[in-house]
């Protein structure tokens, strides 16, 4: 309450004070990349405490928003969040999901003021004032989405959000062990710092580890794939993608290269993930995604051992947990109808929704299809600068298996890990929704015809020979910076900066780098799209898959558009540069004195940060594999480049100058749907072509000694080893007569 009234008071002041005029040394309109690079990152900086950059903070004081409504381009969007703030927003310290719908609103709220400012002067300076007044979950929201979608911020680097808050992606015991340094000063006995592996570097940095064979919490199978599930730069990829492509945007808002087939992209991501998890699957001999349904009990349970910056842990789901309850009933049949509306449409091939009639029979439909599912369908006559309340199915669906958000109080809510785009991943339950959701996208894609011979057939290509290197996986350390996730003392606060620096070590998947080497034959000179996928060739029985139902598992690794010239072209890529793959993130700490230290960030962004914000991590190209090598199927095909019209070709080039945003999907450039040819059924009597080529490659995976095992076993285990501990005093303990003695076979048995 007292927050409220001391932003109400602020906004008070406003009517009474004249907007200041701004000097030449104050402006920031003409400020370069830069120096706008430093404010976005010194406003995220250690978010849950207050600023403690005078600078900003004197901007956000003097900000006056009542007194000046000019200077943003729709002046109802300053009403609506002037009403807003006098009604009352989420507190600081309390939790934000956009799952509760009220949140939604105020954080929608707070982007429209951050987008629609004129400049980026005022739109700095709205965000200094977010930044001292409103909760910071969704100050950080609402400040990431818009510099992803902001003209003028174009190019700028956001700190990856497991450093902006690092209680969504350290466990929190560990998040604890580095309380216990700060508190001592450092000064921690010897003992204990070996058992929780803590150590100190010369410059002040202890890293602590999170050691993965403490499974005290592990509560079955699944939690075997927590290597993965876990992984910070794969949660960090479906953040991104969210932030990108927010299901609550409106295509108007949207760049006009981003919004190009944007559910298809959005539902293509699913399937991607959702196969790639499968493959994952195979590597530690498990079997399918478990079918998801409402009148059954999840047997498989999850304990997160995450815990959020307000003390409170995220909620756990034992095994053999059951969905259906009194209070959540209504839930799940709004569930079961919205599926089943959705259903009907793709078997009739239309529904009619806001007075409209949307035709689902054609490749195209998929869109709307998309916008089904994971977006919503806009009324004519609907204010595009307000979201009224609505549920998309996913939100729906994870209202039902969590806390019931649907029906939680406005503020005081515990989000489950399905409530948060930056944990939804670490959930098994997570990839059972998605694979009921992407059933609905299956049946509409039965309705299309299979791939003919002329959808297929390139004439005058052929794959001659494809060529890969062996492939080797294993896992490494890495160190992810928590130091955000302390506070800070007051003379630190002063100094701007901790005294003491936190680092995880993490174990994490990685690959040694390979080449895929293509031999294409042509007899012209002609643009193409060169696809290559990876998928598996047995099921975790040994059996071999049928093509129809292995199609759908079959991960996209790189994505081109080549020129062939008239012969034979080799084509040699290398694992680290397929398209949109991103490398270990820098440091933040790191970036910014680079930044500071460089003069032209495009060479920045170049060689260091391509595919920052939309890259799928390099190191999880490849499925863990078996140590003898696990049986898989890599697929090239090659075809003719058709492109989508009115289509911007300098987004391609990596070199041109105004280098700004990376390009998540080059086959968006093309007209063919994604993922094809896999994603219809296959008419196997019809479908290979000479333009298209099958090889079986085998994935090993190189067992590494880990001193977190190591230790684990001489601290904990050591105790529960029973043979360790019996005191043998001979060796005849166990029997009395020595059986390596030497007997005579053809004595009596009597004589003995």
């Amino acid at each position: 309450m007292r927050a409220v009234l001391l932003i109400l008071a602020s906004l008070a002041a406003a009517v009474a004070m004249a907007r200041p005029e701004l000097d030449n040394n104050t402006s920031m309109v003409h400020m370069d990349i830069k120096h706008r690079q430093l404010i976005i990152l010194k406003l995220l900086n250690h978010i849950t405490e207050p600023l403690m950059y005078k600078d900003l903070e004197d901007w956000g004081k003097n900000f006056k928003i009542e007194d000046n409504m000019d200077l943003f381009t729709k002046t109802d969007v300053v009403k609506h969040f002037i009403k807003m703030i006098k009604t009352g927003v989420l507190p600081r310290g309390e939790i934000f999901t956009l799952h509760i719908d009220r949140q939604l609103k105020e954080v929608v709220t707070m982007f429209h003021m951050l987008y629609y400012a004129k400049d980026f002067d005022t739109f700095i300076k709205t965000a200094c004032w977010m930044r001292l007044h409103l909760n910071e979950g969704m100050f950080v929201y609402a400040l990431t989405v818009a510099v992803r979608h902001r003209e003028d911020c174009k190019g700028i680097i956001l700190p990856p959000p497991y450093e902006i808050y690092p209680y969504y992606f350290v466990r929190a015991d560990v998040i604890q062990k580095a309380y216990l340094l700060k508190m001592k000063k450092g000064d921690v006995d010897l003992k204990l710092c070996d058992f929780y592996g803590i150590k100190k570097t010369d410059k002040d940095v202890f890293i602590i580890d999170e050691n993965v064979y403490d499974k005290r919490v592990h509560l079955s199978d699944e939690d075997k794939l927590r290597y993965f599930t876990e992984d910070i730069d794969l949660n960090t990829y479906y953040f991104y993608f969210h932030v990108d492509y927010p299901f609550w945007m409106k295509d108007t808002v949207m760049d006009k290269n981003m919004k190009t087939r944007r559910f298809e992209l959005t539902v293509y991501m699913y399937q991607q993930i959702l196969a790639r998890y499968y493959l994952e699957r195979l590597s530690n001999r498990m079997g399918m995604i478990k079918e998801f349904s409402w009148h059954k009990t999840i047997k498989k349970g999850y304990w997160p051992w995450l815990q959020t910056s307000n003390g409170i842990a995220f909620p756990v789901r034992f095994n053999n947990f059951v969905i259906a309850h009194d209070y959540n009933r209504d839930v799940i049949r709004l569930c079961e109808e919205y599926e089943r509306i959705i259903r009907d449409a793709i078997i009739k091939g239309f529904i009619e929704i806001n007075g409209m009639r949307l035709e689902l029979t054609k490749t195209e439909d998929m869109e709307v299809l998309g916008k089904l599912i994971y977006g919503k369908i806009d009324k004519i006559d609907l204010d595009r600068t307000v979201v009224d309340s609505y549920r998309y199915l996913l939100i729906v669906m994870k209202a039902a298996l969590g806390l019931n958000t649907l029906h939680s109080d406005k503020y005081f809510v515990v989000p489950s890990v399905l409530d948060q785009y930056q944990t939804a991943l670490r959930d098994p339950v997570f990839y059972m929704l998605q694979k009921r959701i992407l059933d609905l996208v299956f049946l509409f894609k039965l309705r299309l015809p299979s791939y003919t011979k002329e959808d297929l057939y390139f004439p005058g290509v052929k794959v001659d020979n494809v060529n890969v290197d062996k492939l080797v996986t294993y896992f490494d350390d890495y160190l992810m910076d928590m130091t955000n996730a302390v506070f800070l003392t007051e003379e630190e606060m002063k100094k701007t900066k901790s005294d003491m620096k936190f680092m995880v070590r993490k174990r994490r998947l990685n690959h040694q780098p390979f080449k895929v080497t293509l031999d294409i034959l042509s007899d012209k000179a002609v643009d193409c799209v060169v696809r290559i996928f990876l998928g598996p060739k047995k099921d975790h029985m040994d059996r071999l898959i049928d093509i129809n139902i292995n199609r759908l598992n079959f991960v996209e690794l790189d994505t081109f558009l080549f020129k062939l010239t008239t012969g034979k072209n080799t084509i040699v890529r290398n694992s680290h540069d397929m398209h949109n793959l991103v490398h270990d993130r820098m440091l933040t700490r790191d970036l910014v004195k680079k930044v500071e230290s460089i003069t032209d960030m495009r060479d920045l962004l170049i060689k260091d940060l391509r595919n920052y914000h939309t890259g799928f991590p390099t190191r999880l190209l490849l499925p863990r594999g078996f140590d003898g090598g696990m049986d898989c199927m890599l697929y090239v095909i090659v075809t003719p480049l058709r492109l989508v019209d009115n289509v911007d070709m300098n987004v391609l080039d990596i070199y041109r100058k105004d280098l700004v945003r990376d390009f998540r999907s080059t086959v968006l450039l093309d007209k063919m749907p994604l993922g094809f040819p896999f994603d219809r059924r296959i008419d196997v009597g019809n479908f290979f072509t000479p333009n298209m080529k099958f090889i079986d490659v085998k994935i090993f995976h190189k067992k590494m000694t880990c001193d977190m095992k190591t230790r684990w076993n001489r601290w904990v285990l050591r105790d529960y080893n029973m043979v360790d501990r019996t005191n043998i005093d001979s060796d005849t303990y166990f029997v009395d007569t020595d059986l390596n003695m030497k007997m005579d076979r053809n004595i009596n048995l009597t004589d003995m």
